[in-house]
């Protein structure tokens, strides 16, 4: 059932990944592949980035000035590159975040307004 979920969502997933990762980026830095881990756990696995649309959307945010990285190293392992808002990024998803909700009310407002019903002429 996830994995139809996950299908089912991909296009709009593709369109709100940087709102995504900025979201889960609000709690505090975190290396990507446990960005990816939360968004999953967020989204009861109804959502799953792979490597290839999650780290270009991490670049893409940090060419933006929205996130910042850098090399943390490990008790044991190699260094992991973590990433965090910056202000322009804290900014960015509480404005995301309003454009959101507007966007889904209207879409409920739609899908469960009134119908229309025609007027005689």
């Amino acid at each position: 059932m996830a994995k139809q979920r996950q299908t089912e969502h991909g296009e709009l997933l593709k369109g709100n990944t940087p709102t995504l990762l900025l979201a889960v980026l609000q709690e505090g830095p975190l290396h990507g592949y446990a960005i990816a881990r939360e968004i999953e756990r967020r989204s009861k696995e109804a959502l799953c980035l792979g490597e290839g649309s999650l780290y270009p959307a991490l670049r893409t945010l940090e060419s933006e000035g929205l996130v910042v990285s850098r090399w943390e190293p490990q008790p044991s392992g190699p260094a992991r590159k973590v990433y965090e808002l910056t202000d322009a990024g804290r900014a960015e998803i509480v404005a995301r975040t309003r454009s959101w909700r507007e966007f889904v009310e209207a879409v409920e407002n739609v899908i469960g307004g009134t119908p229309h019903v025609s007027q005689p002429i």
